[in-house]
């Protein structure tokens, strides 16, 4: 298991902003072992190293008091730095948690009677917890796979990804958002 986040610091992560910033802080810090977004400037935060196939898990929250809102992990990313940059988008806005998103076009089958546009919609209605309660996905992407899990209920999937390496980003959207836990399996043979 690699922990992408170590719970002390971003030293293995870079980030880009609209603007052009290039630094985490601008919009994340780590708070007693909780990495924090302040939701703006809006861009994201990315690794430095690139994965291609693995088992990841995210855990996170919306503050109660500040509310809902957007998110998202990033998945392969392959452009340049830019908002937002060509990859797949695992859904963390507030009660649309397992939606993807195809950005660029990025190559990918989804379930046809679910999409509209670039999103593709859950299978089933949400089943996050309540603001201010720890979530978890579970996602798998495993050469052309990918399978989203939110709180041990598969919500979505798709195949025919295309298979490249890339690094894994979550975006700062507006809106606090705190995460406890990243960590990736790489998927051996695959990785």
């Amino acid at each position: 298991t690699v922990r992408l986040f170590n719970g002390k610091n971003l030293d293995d992560w870079t980030a880009f902003f609209i603007g052009g910033g290039t630094d985490p802080s601008e919009a994340f810090f780590v708070e007693d072992g909780i990495l924090k977004s302040k939701g703006m400037p809006i861009g994201y935060i990315r690794t430095k190293k690139k994965f291609t196939s693995y088992h990841l898990a995210v855990e996170w929250r919306f503050d109660a008091e500040k509310g809902g809102g957007n998110s998202g992990v990033l998945m392969r990313i392959i452009s340049e730095d830019k908002v937002w940059p060509r990859c797949i988008e695992a859904q963390l806005h507030s009660r649309n948690a397992g939606d993807i998103w195809n950005i660029e076009d990025f190559p990918m089958d989804t379930d046809k009677s679910r999409q509209s546009g670039r999103r593709t919609k859950k299978a089933a209605p949400s089943n996050e917890n309540p603001l201010g309660e720890w979530n978890r996905y579970d996602i798998t992407l495993d050469g052309g796979y990918l399978e989203l899990k939110v709180n041990d209920l598969i919500q979505n999937v798709a195949t025919g990804c295309e298979v490249v390496a890339g690094p894994i980003g979550l975006q700062s959207e507006g809106v606090w958002i705190e995460v406890r836990k990243i960590e990736l399996r790489p998927i051996i043979g695959h990785e």
